[in-house]
């Protein structure tokens, strides 16, 4: 089999298409849900790994799954791709039940879990040729061996490569058959900044080719940077899905300044809502920080009063991981309050 072999257009659901039904138009295509999940419940004896979980995935979408450890994100990702059953609830891929439909599944879908393995005798050529074989259409092997970063190391027994030049192997493996579908379990966990970045941009060419992308990750800047979509899971439920800006920006901000004195602290206190305000003192005054939605209306509250007569103004922004802190931190005080309820 040689290296040069590659498709000029990738397998598609067409090919097993009752021929009955009409074919998908190009915006249909766009537009379909290409993962839909369906009150998603999966247990472990006592333990509930997810709990009710909905979830709808379109095709070309780069998804980021990001939650603490033990949140759910690796199970939740595993029975999206057929390798776990649920406890309850449905879930099609590609229209089909991923568990049930094996071949067509393992066909359109490419999964790189956690404990992915590779042959430690074979070189990095032998391993991509190798998965390249089981596809009636792949991409061309050295090419993707290139696009990985692997170049030098074609000829290198996986066993030999370093923790994140196997990662860019299995993620090569992953993607070699043009799958539709591709799953990755924290795929730059190891990498250096120069890989991390040539994996960013290999996904996000993917995804522009048609891709959907789902991958876990912990690196809150890596998901801002990349993802269309993000969905935090914690303890097993989704407590946030949508696009970063959008929920970063429906989060609060913080505004900060001065005060010289107890009086103008006192008022600041009673134009703002109290539980709102935090302070700190030293002997210039009192720094004060105000946390809102609304910074650009509480500003012109402060501003108007002349009794405050702040000083050094300054709005800071939230990041995804202040939202994604601030949500875990949110949604384990009511997971608490839940059980002491019980």
């Amino acid at each position: 089999m040689g290296e040069a072999f590659s498709s000029a257009l990738p397998w598609t659901v067409d090919m097993d298409r009752d021929p009955a039904q009409p074919a998908l138009t190009t915006i249909d295509r766009e537009r379909a849900s290409v993962v839909s999940v369906r009150r998603l419940t999966k247990r472990y004896g006592r333990r509930t790994a997810l709990d009710d979980v909905d979830l709808e995935i379109s095709r070309g979408t780069v998804v980021g799954i990001l939650g603490p450890n033990g949140a759910g994100k690796s199970t939740l990702l595993e029975t999206v791709a057929g390798l776990r059953a649920s406890t309850s609830g449905e879930v099609s891929v590609l229209g089909v039940d991923p568990r049930r439909e094996r071949r067509q599944t393992t066909r359109r879908v490419s999964v790189q879990p956690q404990s992915a393995s590779v042959f430690g005798y074979l070189s990095v050529r032998e391993t991509v040729r190798l998965y390249a074989s089981f596809h009636s259409s792949h991409r061309d092997v050295a090419q993707v061996i290139a696009d990985l970063g692997l170049s030098e190391q074609v000829d290198v027994r996986a066993r030999d490569l370093s923790g994140g030049q196997l990662r860019r192997l299995l993620l090569a493996v992953a993607i070699i058959g043009i799958p539709e579908i591709v799953i990755l379990d924290e795929p730059s966990a190891g990498l250096d900044p120069e890989a991390r970045k040539h994996l960013l941009e290999l996904i996000r060419s993917l995804a522009r080719d048609g891709t959907t992308i789902i991958f876990s990750t912990h690196d809150m800047a890596e998901a801002a940077q990349i993802c269309d979509r993000v969905v935090i899971v914690v303890a097993g439920r989704i407590r946030a899905d949508g696009p970063p800006a959008e929920l970063i920006d429906g989060g609060r901000s913080t505004l900060t300044f001065d005060v010289v004195s107890e009086e103008a602290l006192s008022r600041t206190r009673s134009v703002l809502p109290a539980d709102t305000v935090t302070w700190s003192q030293d002997a210039r005054g009192f720094h004060v920080s105000h946390a809102t939605a609304d910074p650009d209306g509480a500003l012109e509250l402060l501003t108007r009063d002349r009794q405050i007569r702040g000083r050094s103004y300054r709005v800071v922004s939230p990041t995804l991981e202040d939202l994604y802190l601030s949500i875990v931190r949110d949604a384990r005080e009511i997971d608490e309050g839940r059980d002491g309820d019980a």
